[in-house]
């Protein structure tokens, strides 16, 4: 099997793998992120995190913390093969000579590439899975956000469609998706590859254990988030906010004005889950990555 064939399964079945370990802390992230500021003297409607969890299952029953994984799933295929396959080619690109590890920084540059490649696929996706996380939280206080309720991913993209722009609507978000997603995977496989090469203590990783991957994996996966997290909340509320009367006119406002009502603490609104997330859901997606890739020879 060719080398674009193998990144593109072993990228998929890593995908999968990501997406069933990750979602319901994805979830919990999204309605955190999401919630209107409270009123001076009312309590936001999620104290944090454990509280988001104990009124989803409440309200929604254990289905709430995976609602939205219908868009994810349907492209998580087409995302971690892109991710895993413009990541392999560029690898090829940098080598000197087949076989030749490459440098850190070297993966560094190959995630960056990859992370430009999967922003265009990531933006819609996104879009549809942040509109149906975030409805709940945001239609119990009334926002206009939510006049329209979605029955699905499919009746979102129809909505957006039909109603916010045709096509340029569900591109809502690019900037920030890119500014997510370009720092975010340099980091991720950079960290990848400098964890893997401190275990191995060289540039030869090929003997490494399952365990040393899923260490490797879940670090590296920590540290995407750690690297861009403040864009991540605006992303997501750029996403949601009304197409008719828009809270926000762009990155840099909804920059401004979270600062300005929140302060700092606003753009980490779902870190602790989205970390919670990131460690176990890499974890899981790197080894999967990793063994597939193994198996297909």
């Amino acid at each position: 099997m060719g080398d674009i064939a193998k990144d593109l399964t072993a990228g998929t079945v890593g995908g999968v793998a990501q997406l069933v370990v990750g979602h319901p802390f994805d979830t919990i992230k999204v309605k955190l992120q999401s919630q209107p500021t409270p009123l001076p003297g009312q309590l936001p409607k999620y104290s944090g995190a454990i509280d988001a969890v104990r009124q989803t299952l409440a309200a929604e029953g254990a289905g709430g913390l995976f609602k939205g994984m219908g868009a994810p799933l349907a492209t998580v295929a087409a995302f971690n093969a892109l991710l895993f396959t413009v990541r392999g080619q560029t690898e090829a690109f940098l080598r000197s000579e087949p076989g030749v590890p490459l440098t850190v920084s070297q993966q560094v540059v190959c995630g960056a590439v990859a992370g430009t490649a999967v922003s265009f696929l990531a933006c819609p996706t996104e879009l549809i899975k942040c509109r149906l996380q975030a409805q709940g939280a945001l239609a119990s206080v009334g926002s206009a956000a939510v006049a329209v309720k979605y029955a699905g991913p499919m009746d979102v993209a129809r909505h957006v469609l039909r109603s916010e722009g045709g096509m340029m609507g569900l591109f809502k978000g690019l900037f920030p998706t890119m500014a997510r997603e370009i720092p975010g995977n340099a980091a991720m496989f950079g960290m990848y590859e400098a964890l893997k090469q401190y275990f191995a203590g060289g540039t030869d990783t090929s003997g490494l254990g399952r365990g040393s991957l899923i260490v490797a994996g879940g670090l590296a996966g920590g540290s995407f988030w750690i690297s861009v997290y403040p864009t991540d909340v605006i992303k997501s509320v750029i996403q949601i906010d009304d197409y008719k009367n828009p809270k926000f006119s762009g990155f840099f406002d909804a920059f401004k004005k979270i600062l300005a009502s929140e302060g700092v603490k606003g753009l980490y609104k779902g870190f602790g889950p989205a970390m919670g997330r990131s460690v176990p859901a890499n974890a899981a997606c790197f080894l999967a990555y990793e063994m597939a890739k193994s198996s297909l020879g």
